[in-house]
Formats: C-alpha cells, structure tokens, sequence
C-alpha cells in the first residue's frame, strides 16, 4: 500500500470523527501533517487523492476544505442494508457474523503491522470505553467500543479493510448499542465484566505482537456477544408465551 494511500485513510477518519461539515476548513497543512505524523509530501499526495474524490478541495492560498458530507463517503456500501436492519434487528446475526469474517484477519494483521500511533489510539478508545461504562453512559460507550473495533481495522493498514470497516460504521455501532442493551437487561455485571476483559486481551494482545492470541480473543469476544444475545432472545420468547398464558388462563373454556 502507498503511503498516499494510508494517509488518505487517516484524512477520511479524521474528517468522520470529527463531524466536519461541507465547507468547514481542515487544519492547516503543517499541523495536520505533525498531527497524523506524517511528512507533508505524503499529506499533499492525499489531499490531491481525496480532492479527485470529490471529498476535499484545495483553495489557493486559503487551505483544504471538506467538500461531501462525511457520511456520504461510505453511505452508498450500506444503504441497501438500511432497509433490512431497520425493518428486521434479527439482521444484527449476519453483522456479527460479517464482523467475525472481517475482524478476525484484521486483529492479526493489527498484531503485526500496528506502529506506536496505532497502539496508543487503540488504547485511547479502550480507555474511552472504560471512562463511558463507569459512567454508565451506554450511547458513548457503544460508540467508544466500536471506535476500539474501528482502530484496530486501522492499525491493519489494508486500505480496502479499513474502507469495509470504516463503511460499516454507523451499522456497527447501530448493533453495538443494541446488544449492548439486550446483554444487560438483566443488569448481570458479570457481562461486562466478561466483555471488558475481552476487549482487554485483544488490545494487549496487539500492543505486545501477538496476532495469534489477537485472533483466539477477537473470535471468543464475537462468540461470547452472539451467544449472550442468543440467550436473551429466547428469554423475551418465554416472557412473551407467559404473557399470552396469563391473557388468557381465567377465560372460560368455550
């Protein structure tokens, strides 16, 4: 992969995380160069890249500005599956199961290749994710958790990858949340316990270069979230056969 090609990725994921809107200027070339650290040569490169895009635009003597909303860079690969995510949450089983395709090569593939920026952002969005569940904030600890899941596609640097994951965004974190909610409606700290030790793992797993560990733990972890869900389908089925009982055990035989 061109390193034009990488910093394109880190200018596409600085834009979406930080919401900049059409028209909003990016920071100026000799900051935003030091602040993905990178050279500004290889900045240039990917600005140009984007802006025959369509995604930035460079103005002379004035600076690079966001061009297309940042949602419609990734929207067109989802939104056929709005419909049916919407329409039918059983759909949130073939996001696990794409999740499992994809995250399991990209845990070891991160566990090779991750340079320290990698690493410390990795560590950023698990400290973030701690910071939101202490706090019992579950919207922003959905989001920080799929943000860790994100950066861990990133410190894969396969561009295609990271586009997919990146894609993927706003439907992960649309499931992330919802499982989050049905694993907890029993309040069993033992859960998130569970998934943060998970997510633990995987992170030291791939801080200390050991992608066969990172793909053992990123496949329990999913294995462990699909089970958990498992279960608490079938307990709102038995509450839902119990409410119908209860609708009618005192009416008369007829």
């Amino acid at each position: 992969m061109r390193l034009s090609d990488h910093v394109a990725e880190q200018l596409c994921a600085l834009v979406q995380q930080r919401q900049l809107q059409p028209g909003q200027r990016l920071p100026a070339e000799r900051q935003l160069a030091a602040e993905l650290g990178v050279s500004r040569v290889a900045l240039r490169e990917a600005i140009q890249q984007l802006s025959s895009r369509g995604m930035l635009e460079s103005r002379m003597g004035s600076g690079t500005f966001v061009r297309a909303p940042a949602a419609l860079w990734s929207d067109r690969a989802i939104s056929p599956l709005a419909p049916l995510l919407r329409d039918d949450p059983q759909y949130r089983y073939d996001v696990l199961e794409a999740r499992q395709i994809i995250e399991v090569s990209t845990a070891w593939l991160a566990a090779q290749r991750a340079t320290d920026q990698d690493r410390d952002n990795i560590r950023r969005c698990f400290d973030a994710m701690l910071h939101h569940q202490q706090r019992q904030d579950g919207d922003n600890a959905a989001r920080a958790d799929t943000q860790f899941h994100l950066a861990i596609a990133e410190a894969s640097h396969n561009v295609v990858v990271v586009q997919v994951m990146r894609s993927l965004f706003d439907m992960v974190l649309n499931t992330v949340a919802q499982n989050r909610r049905e694993m907890f409606v029993h309040k069993d700290p033992k859960v998130l316990e569970r998934l943060t030790q998970q997510h633990q793992d995987l992170m030291q797993a791939i801080v200390q270069g050991e992608p066969e560990q990172a793909r053992a733990v990123i496949g329990e972890h999913l294995a462990f979230v699909h089970a958990k869900l498992a279960e608490a389908d079938a307990e709102e089925a038995r509450q839902q056969r119990l409410g119908r009982f209860s609708s009618t055990q005192h009416k008369p035989f007829t």
